[in-house]
């Protein structure tokens, strides 16, 4: 399923929590989003307002996440109404924002609305999940008595 995030409405409400001891820039927020998706298997585009940064290679490489600036001609919820608007599945589609306009183009498109505070929430409770690894029962158990000796033997180590 694919999210059209707002950039700046998430980093307003993220920096607004005041999690952390100094406010998260748009990097660091994509480089967490990249986390969560790469954890959930969800692709996302995430749109700022702007031109960004001069050097955007922080923004390079983040797990299925594509950052786009929407320029100095027109905003992102502009971007992001376009992105709603040619979107040919858009029961499918998430809209992460708060904005009012973004989530009523999205309701009249059919397409999932989640507020930008809520999906926050959610990025967080997935990432602090304690990953459990499924190991086989005998790597936890180790070797029997029977294939120790066996390899010890093997190798020219008995005793």
């Amino acid at each position: 399923m694919p999210i059209i995030i707002d950039g700046y409405n998430l980093l307003w409400s993220v920096q607004e929590t005041g999690e952390g001891p100094e406010p998260i820039s748009d990097v660091q927020l994509c480089h967490i989003i990249g986390r969560f998706l790469k954890a959930t298997g969800e692709d996302s585009q995430i749109i700022f307002d702007g031109t960004g940064p001069p050097d955007k290679s922080g923004f390079d490489n983040i797990s299925n996440l594509e950052v786009f600036f929407s320029g100095l001609s027109t905003d992102a919820d502009t971007v992001i109404e376009n992105k709603i608007r040619a979107n040919t599945a858009p029961k499918r589609l998430t809209v992460v924002s708060s904005d009012r306009r973004l989530r009523d183009a999205a309701r009249a498109r059919k397409a999932i609305s989640i507020k930008s505070q809520d999906f926050w929430n959610n990025v967080q409770k997935q990432l602090s999940r304690k990953r459990t690894s499924k190991e086989p029962a005998a790597k936890q158990l180790g070797l029997s008595k029977g294939e120790t000796e066996q390899w010890l033997k093997f190798f020219g180590l008995e005793q």
